[in-house]
């Protein structure tokens, strides 16, 4: 038994190799997990999680959990959310949010390769505290979706939103917003569209909003369907299950200007060098969350300039 905290675990089959090409173990995933906890349970606070587990490692079958297991210790903290996905009648799931370094071991100990969290914090489940813009390469040409990340942000800031950079750690972006709490999740998604809309019509040539993929026509489509109630998206920091144990990971805008960036650039590897030079970029995000009303508003007037 490890003694983690107040809590202890007992750690199994640590040897097992997770990440074959890169030789790195389910201990090497535990101990990137404690050794990352201080920067990553920020990001984590009251968030509800999906849970990504591969307990025989990536080259195996893996599955989604939202569910918290019964047969998890009680001190792992859960909140119950209701099902907005049928008609019919239905218990809440109740799922898991991680609030300490033991909670992310014993994740990890469990086969928890990458954590996705919610756009919004309990108890204010309906209330997304991010507005998110998913940006994926067209064709792999990431220098597209760079060019794309920052049509998003200088709109963002037009509108006087704060605009925040992450890779994904599999074949993007993100752009992020934060938000005051203020609105519900239709509301946002409706501002998000009508973002993701204008943008579209301001460059016709490089960005998109068709969803199909054969009329794209190489352009980068403008994915914000993340915004609604019980949908995910990567949480800072994490582990994905990928070759090498790529990390999304949170970035300044003039790290787009270095060259050589991918989705992928930074891993379980390289991280700790990383943060041991620079402080996390997402620090005291939540703080500058903004108003998405008065977002929607500003959108309207830009549309009667435009």
């Amino acid at each position: 038994m490890t003694k983690i905290g107040s809590h202890e675990i007992e750690f199994e089959r640590t040897d097992k190799t997770f990440f074959p090409d890169a030789g790195i173990t389910k201990g090497d995933l535990i101990d990137y997990y404690l050794d990352i906890a201080d920067v990553m349970l920020p990001h984590l606070r009251d968030r509800p999680l999906a849970l990504e587990r591969f307990p025989d490692g990536i080259e195996e079958e893996g599955f989604f959990q939202q569910d918290c297991p019964d047969y998890f210790p009680d001190w792992i903290d859960t909140v119950k959310a209701a099902r907005r996905d049928t008609s019919e009648e239905q218990s809440p799931v109740r799922h898991v949010i991680c609030t300490s370094k033991a909670c992310l071991a014993y994740l990890a100990n469990q086969g928890v390769v990458t954590l996705h969290g919610w756009l919004s914090r309990a108890p204010e489940l309906d209330n997304p505290d991010k507005l998110i813009f998913d940006l994926d390469p067209p064709g792999g040409e990431f220098d597209a979706v760079i060019n794309a990340a920052r049509r998003v942000s200088d709109l963002m800031r037009e509108l006087e939103l704060n605009p925040y950079l992450m890779t994904t750690g599999s074949k993007g972006l993100h752009v992020i917003a934060p938000l005051n709490r203020e609105a519900d999740f239709d509301t946002v998604r409706a501002v998000a569209t009508a973002m993701s809309e204008h943008l579209a019509k301001r460059y016709p040539e490089d960005l998109t909003t068709e969803q199909r993929k054969v009329k794209r026509k190489g352009r980068v489509y403008l994915d914000v369907m993340r915004n609604a109630y019980g949908q995910t998206t990567v949480v800072p920091y994490t582990v994905r299950a990928k070759p090498g144990a790529p990390v999304a990971t949170p970035l300044s805008w003039d790290e787009l200007d270095l060259g050589g960036l991918s989705s992928q650039s930074y891993t379980i590897e390289n991280i700790g060098r990383r943060l041991g030079q620079i402080d996390d970029p997402w620090h005291g995000i939540l703080r500058e969350g903004r108003d998405i009303a008065a977002v929607g508003h500003r959108l309207e007037r830009l549309h009667e300039q435009d």
